[in-house]
């Protein structure tokens, strides 16, 4: 009988300890159920920007969530991004996003680079999954917009809350599922632009006072072929 209930009780005490140790998986992105044959990790820890680098003047923890914020004096001349330290590129991100202020867009860069543009060495160079203003894909310092919302995204997002996100990435096609919806549903004609790359948290180039939030940021890597968050219709 001992034995039946060790079974029992190990098994979920590592599952409860893996996300008790991150406190930034808390809310929505905690509760998003992975397939068993992934092995989801949180990037951030809700404490601090470990794992991550950017512009330090830029880029903060608040609350739990990662803060990009510039004032207008500080405003960027080139979109900035706070860049992962590992590379990643076939994987499964589940995140939330918030725009605070302004109505500038931000976003996710994958299959990509850091590259030095208006002195600022925490640009990014290769594709962009775009929220919540102007959602689309666009091709950083290249193709520029390579995918337009048809109005799905626009429909389902929310302009200043937390939106609920899920990128698929599973080089050339990406599918991109906001706040249940599935929005984008995308193949690259060019698989050789879509390489392993850092991810980049935008904050974008503008004049004005500017703020975005980003929570959960968990991710797992050579995902099974299916959404997860999708609600199923």
């Amino acid at each position: 009988m001992k034995a039946l209930l060790l079974a029992l009780v190990i098994p979920f005490a590592f599952t409860a300890a893996s996300f008790a140790e991150e406190p930034a998986a808390e809310g929505w992105a905690k509760s998003v159920k992975f397939p068993a044959a992934e092995k989801p990790v949180v990037l951030f820890n809700g404490k601090d920007l470990a794992g991550w680098k950017g512009n330090e003047k830029h880029w903060s923890v608040q609350d739990g969530a990662i803060v990009g914020k510039n004032a207008e004096e500080t405003a960027p001349k080139a979109s900035t991004y706070l860049v992962s330290d590992r590379k990643y590129r076939v994987f499964r991100l589940v995140f939330e996003g918030k725009l605070v202020t302004s109505e500038m867009h931000s976003g996710v860069a994958i299959w990509g680079a850091p590259v030095e543009k208006e002195g600022d060495p925490h640009s990014y160079t290769g594709h962009l999954v775009m929220f919540p203003s102007n959602w689309g894909f666009w091709d950083l310092y290249r193709r520029n917009s390579i995918y337009k919302d048809d109005g799905r995204a626009k429909k389902a997002g929310r302009q200043h809350e937390w939106n609920q996100m899920e990128i698929l990435a599973q080089p050339p096609r990406i599918r991109f599922v906001v706040n249940g919806e599935l929005v984008a549903d995308w193949t690259d004609p060019k698989p050789e632009l879509c390489g392993e790359g850092p991810l980049g948290l935008q904050l974008h180039s503008n004049k004005v006072a500017q703020a975005v939030h980003f929570r959960g940021l968990i991710l797992a890597e050579n995902p099974e072929d299916r959404l997860i968050t999708a609600t199923a219709k």
